[in-house]
């Protein structure tokens, strides 16, 4: 009985379309069995995570009272017999994507890394050491500025009404916030990730600087609910600052590989340069320690003759 090998990979990490289907999908699996354990984790402790949520919203007092320092809230609550048990779910499964960070972003350098030079994996590590924190740096920021969100949303509530906040419409605003501001901040990564792979270089991603600028900013325009510019700001600027820290870390990474390979920066049409310098050449040698062979001495011409009236 014959046993099936598994085809040995390229060096280089080139896959067939299949393969990388293939590829894409066991990464897939692995995160989602990852947020999916981390969901169930927070399961348990999903009224701790609500109270933590609600926090931010400027509630009003039991007797329905403004709170001191507020000039307007809120009253949060539950409609539906079926809410609190979807509530638990959102909860959950928010706390659970953002608990996974480092698993799917590992999945996801995972599935990038083939198409590295050997060298060049070895950021795997720093990959993921610097990606989970500003993951979570843009939840906490999207945490901090929800008071001043939601607080300008209720604002606009007329005099003498009332709000009332159902707070599965909460979790969806403070949601989406949390995965907007944390997937925003990974954008500059997934920037240096591509000059990595050698996709972009630090030149043209310093030459966008001007459509990058306005792209995060109407980005950061549609991504948070409020109409105020302090909350776009809010967004805004920390991508700003760490789009250009990218775009520099990016020209020293194309300025390590052109010291170390001078033809890096040409062009498909452009020639590369050739050393023409011409060095002097050392005394001659005997190859493989043969000696020279003397030539034979010349045959007397009697002789020659002789030879050719015997072969005639």
């Amino acid at each position: 009985m014959s046993k099936t090998t598994k085809a040995a990979k390229d060096p280089e990490g080139r896959m067939a379309l299949a393969d990388h289907l293939r590829e894409l999908r066991n990464r897939l699996v692995k995160s989602l069995l990852a947020i999916i354990v981390f969901t169930i984790v927070a399961a348990f402790y999903h009224k701790a995570l609500l109270d933590f949520l609600i926090k931010p919203l400027p509630a009003c007092n039991p007797d329905g009272t403004l709170p001191d320092g507020l000039k307007h809230c809120a009253e949060i609550s539950n409609i539906g017999l079926t809410t609190p048990f979807t509530v638990m779910l959102k909860v959950s499964l928010t706390a659970g994507a953002v608990a996974a960070t480092p698993v799917w972003l590992y999945q996801l350098w995972k599935f990038v890394s083939p198409g590295l030079h050997q060298h060049e994996k070895r950021y795997s590590v720093t990959f993921l050491l610097v990606g989970t924190p500003l993951f979570l740096a843009g939840a906490v920021l999207a945490y901090v500025v929800m008071p001043l969100t939601a607080e300008m949303l209720i604002s606009f509530t007329a005099d003498g009404v009332k709000s009332i906040v159902p707070v599965e419409t909460y979790l969806d605003l403070i949601t989406r916030m949390v995965l907007v501001f944390g997937a925003g901040f990974e954008l500059p990564l997934f920037l240096v990730m591509l000059n990595l792979v050698g996709v972009l270089s630090g030149k043209r991603l310093l030459g966008w600087w001007r459509a990058m600028v306005m792209g995060i900013t109407v980005f950061a325009a549609f991504a948070t609910p409020s109409t105020d510019p302090l909350s776009m700001l809010a967004l805004a600027a920390p991508i700003w600052a760490l789009y250009f820290l990218a775009a520099g870390v990016a020209l020293l990474n194309d300025k390590r590989k052109a010291a170390r390979n001078p033809d890096a920066g040409l062009s498909d049409e452009e020639a590369s340069h050739v050393d023409l310098t011409v060095e002097g050449v050392a005394d001659a040698e005997s190859v493989g320690g043969v000696e020279a062979v003397e030539a034979p001495a010349p045959v007397p011409a009697a002789r020659r003759d002789q030879i050719d009236d015997d072969i005639t």
